[in-house]
């Protein structure tokens, strides 16, 4: 009887102070689940269209970009890049943001120049880069997508290389000019978008490569600009760029060079059917001739 009495005293007490326990946990819980509710930020999804139509002017840019950039020890993101590095949550299907400001831009020499996987010249070497494009012969003009520390170094993609390949060349004695213009491709959209100083002055419907041919991401530049006379298959205009087309369909003859250009089907236009370059309405010839010049970053994104 004396073990029954205490082993029931024991369990009285444990009752009363789980209870205890409870009264306090519980409103501290309740207080958590409603500070969440209302501090959470709400989840809004961004409706797009791949129809938008080809003479429609927006003045929406794109979202913030969903990954930060953090800058490497030993070198630093082009400071007109950066004021668009910004962590913010991750949306399912995010659009990266367009650089703002003016882009460093620098011609190539005649002779050509090396480029090199890290930003010191005893570095392995990433490639050459041709002082001249590889289908028109013009002279090349690089984008400066990063500087070193120091400034003698600048981060360039190399032309005309798949998978795409970047690598840092010297900066000493090249002639730098800069461009506030930036155009952007969703392929997802079947969109192209022209930006200057960072606002969005056009936003156009394009066709892009199809299935068996897509158009390859990457960062390029213009290279070539290259007038047609009237009724070709291309336009107008065509604003070649530092890219190749590495899938293309079988029995094609007609080059690998990436382009955005016109078209004689405009009814293909919204839709995944080139062999891999950015077809566009006259319209857009028309409205893109006088901004995008040599060394234009075109920055092409699934």
């Amino acid at each position: 009887m004396r073990t029954v009495g205490r082993s029931t005293l024991q369990m009285s007490w444990l009752a009363t102070a789980l209870a205890g326990i409870l009264g306090i946990a519980t409103p501290a819980v309740a207080h958590l689940a409603a500070e969440r509710s209302t501090t959470a930020p709400a989840r809004t999804d961004i409706a797009t269209s791949a129809g938008i139509p080809v003479a429609l002017v927006h003045d929406q840019p794109y979202p913030p970009r969903t990954e930060a950039w953090p800058d490497p020890p030993t070198h630093r993101r082009h400071p007109a890049k950066a004021t668009v590095g910004v962590a913010v949550a991750k949306p399912a299907a995010a659009t990266p943001a367009i650089p703002a400001g003016p882009q460093l831009t620098v011609d190539v020499p005649g002779s050509g120049i090396v480029a090199h996987r890290s930003p010191w010249p005893s570095s392995p070497k990433a490639g050459i880069v041709a002082a001249t494009s590889k289908y028109y012969d013009v002279p090349i003009r690089l984008w400066v997508e990063d500087t070193s520390a120091n400034g003698d170094w600048g981060k360039v993609q190399l032309p005309y290389v798949w998978p795409r390949t970047d690598g840092w060349i010297p900066l000493h004695g090249l002639k730098r000019e800069s461009t506030a213009v930036v155009v952007s491709v969703d392929l997802s959209e079947h969109t192209v978008r022209v930006y200057q100083r960072g606002r969005l002055r056009y936003s156009v419907a394009a066709a892009t490569g199809s299935s068996w041919s897509p158009t390859p991401p990457g960062d390029y530049v213009v290279t070539d600009r290259v007038p047609f006379g009237s009724g070709s298959a291309l336009g107008s205009f065509a604003f070649g760029i530092s890219g190749i087309q590495p899938r293309l369909p079988s029995g094609w003859s007609g080059g690998n060079q990436l382009a955005i250009h016109g078209t004689n089907d405009p009814s293909s236009i919204g839709r995944s059917v080139s062999a891999g370059c950015v077809r566009v309405s006259e319209w857009s010839l028309a409205h893109f001739e006088p901004l995008l010049g040599l060394g234009t970053p075109v920055l092409i994104r699934p």
